[in-house]
């Protein structure tokens, strides 16, 4: 009897170490999956070949960028939206910080039958939208001007007015330009623990604080931004001449 209770004492605990690592484990690979979607979503807007992807002009001011790889839309006339995305925004060194995981979710009206999946792509280009960002908790268009974002390369930013945050949207293959006001985004603080190993402010990862994670994922979506808007700084400096 003793050793029957022994045992599913120790079965007991193994179950509890097990599970919160399971639930790590299944965090970091959501991580990993995000990053590695949103790396592909900017390559596909800002490569070479995207001649309908986000302007140069927006590009090269951007301050910050969000991507949400996914954005679920469901329901029918009124429904709801979420999705879970990574952010970087400008250091000033110049280098980009470490990718910021967090979540976005709203309220939807129109016509949604079904499941309907989205992507978006946040282009923070003020100080205030950076503020707002950063501090990890805010709404778009509540006190942060947001705008549907100009397409096509040779497009101006001057488009979205003084818009805080341009936004772009991909849906069935093609990009637009979109708003996601009312849409509320939060720290993800599961997937900023597996992608840190530990619980980080979501500031001190815009503002450069956090070391980079070793994950090669991160390094590749904020490398592949980096260079997205290296070039097209430089674009716009060979037309400005």
């Amino acid at each position: 009897m003793k050793r029957s209770i022994a045992v599913f004492a120790i079965g007991a605990l193994a179950a509890a170490v097990s599970i919160p690592a399971l639930a790590q484990d299944k965090d970091t690979t959501r991580a990993d999956n995000e990053l590695s979607a949103a790396t592909e979503v900017i390559t596909q807007l800002t490569g070479p070949e995207s001649r309908a992807g986000i302007p140069d002009d927006v590009l090269g001011r951007a301050k910050c960028v969000a991507v949400i790889p996914k954005m679920i839309k469901a329901g029918f006339v009124v429904g709801g939206q979420h999705g879970a995305g990574v952010a970087t925004c400008k250091l000033a060194s110049g280098r980009w910080s470490p990718p910021a995981p967090f979540d976005l979710s709203g309220a939807t009206f129109g016509a949604q039958i079904g499941g309907e999946e989205q992507g978006y792509v946040l282009m923070v280009m003020n100080h205030n939208g950076m503020q707002a960002l950063m501090s990890g908790h805010f709404k778009v268009g509540a006190g942060v001007d947001a705008a549907a974002g100009p397409v096509g390369r040779e497009g101006s930013a001057s488009a979205g007015v003084s818009a805080a945050i341009l936004s772009y949207a991909r849906a069935k293959g093609a990009y637009i330009g979109a708003t996601l006001n009312g849409a509320e985004l939060n720290q993800d603080h599961g997937e900023t623990k597996a992608l840190y190993g530990h619980e980080v402010a979501f500031s001190d990862i815009l503002n450069g604080q956090a070391e980079m994670p070793s994950d090669s994922s991160a390094h590749e979506f904020v490398h592949t931004i980096a260079s997205a808007t290296d070039r097209a700084s430089a674009e716009g400096s060979r037309e400005a001449h």
